[in-house]
């Protein structure tokens, strides 16, 4: 353990990720599987951004809001993978205080600014299957613009206040994250300050990060499943169910997952499984989401063969 001795108080200058475990063969099974995961994140989420800016076809609304959503998923992937596979390949799992923080601070940002594109896109959808005839008119350019920037700012925003506060408190004690990235509660877990408020906080902020853009996400797609149901031929129903639904899916997966974690009740006990949960929304979602969204699109699709 790496630390400083200053005023006669012992202070924790790096931190140690255990990750999923130790030993060679298990070291790079996982490197494999990662590595393999972050390429094809990339690369689907890339593919996807290229087409949205290249192809006139796609400068829709819905569109332009998939590309802000693959934009954040590169991120996202490239925050927290790249970091995770060098520590499998040369065992260094090591990471500065300063370095965790900064970690932490672009992973929340990101995380809560995907919560609120992802209600964004809903009522993008919600207003084009719901409302067709008003929908040129209310979702505009102006409109997307403004709603995609204010998806990312509120992102960025939100997490600087828990980030300033975990900042500020004193790590004394072990170094040894039980996590494969910084996170908050796994890092408040090893400060010597009273961190009960600290905890209450994280979860106050999570929740109001996550629950309001839930429940536009879940309303919106609960409006479109009704409006769907009363479409009259039955191909048309199960073609608009098909997508909508496995949209419906990722979200659940991604908030079920987010929920759990940071605003259910929180217990030292819950730290492991909580490795598992996060697994979800920091590196499952980002993978599957330029399919589910974008490529099985037809119009995608068209505008690949045309590439």
């Amino acid at each position: 353990m790496t630390k400083q001795e200053w005023k006669n108080k012992t202070v924790v200058t790096e931190f140690v990720l255990l990750g999923f475990g130790n030993g060679p063969q298990l070291d790079s099974l996982l490197f494999l599987m990662f590595l393999s995961i972050y390429i094809v994140t990339i690369t689907g989420n890339a593919l996807v951004v290229m087409l949205v800016v290249a192809n006139w076809r796609l400068r829709t609304p819905m569109y332009f809001f998939l590309g802000n959503l693959a934009c954040l998923e590169i991120c996202y992937s490239s925050n927290i993978l790249p970091r995770m596979l060098l520590s499998y390949l040369d065992g260094d799992r090591s990471i500065s205080v300063n370095g965790c923080f900064t970690q932490y601070y672009f992973f929340g940002c990101l995380a809560a600014a995907e919560c609120c594109l992802l209600a964004v896109m809903s009522y993008d959808r919600f207003l084009a299957v719901c409302e067709p005839l008003h929908y040129p008119s209310r979702m505009n350019r102006t409109l997307c613009l403004q709603l995609a920037a204010a998806s990312w700012i509120s992102g960025f925003l939100s997490n600087s206040i828990l980030t300033v506060l975990i900042s500020n408190l004193d790590f004394c004690g072990p170094n040894e994250i039980e996590h494969f990235f910084c996170d908050s509660f796994p890092m408040i877990k090893l400060s010597c300050s009273d961190t009960r408020v600290m905890g209450l906080v994280t979860s106050v902020v999570a929740g109001v990060c996550s629950l309001p853009p839930f429940l536009l996400t879940f309303s919106s797609y609960l409006y479109i499943i009704i409006t769907i149901m009363r479409i009259p031929s039955a191909t048309g129903r199960k073609k608009a169910f098909s997508t909508c639904s496995s949209h419906l899916v990722v979200v659940i997966l991604f908030y079920w997952s987010i929920l759990t974690v940071y605003v259910l009740p929180h217990r030292d006990s819950q730290i492991s499984p909580n490795k598992v949960f996060s697994v979800f929304y920091t590196i499952l979602t980002p993978l599957v989401n330029p399919l589910i969204y974008s490529l099985r699109n037809e119009e995608v699709k068209e505008a690949l063969q045309k590439e």
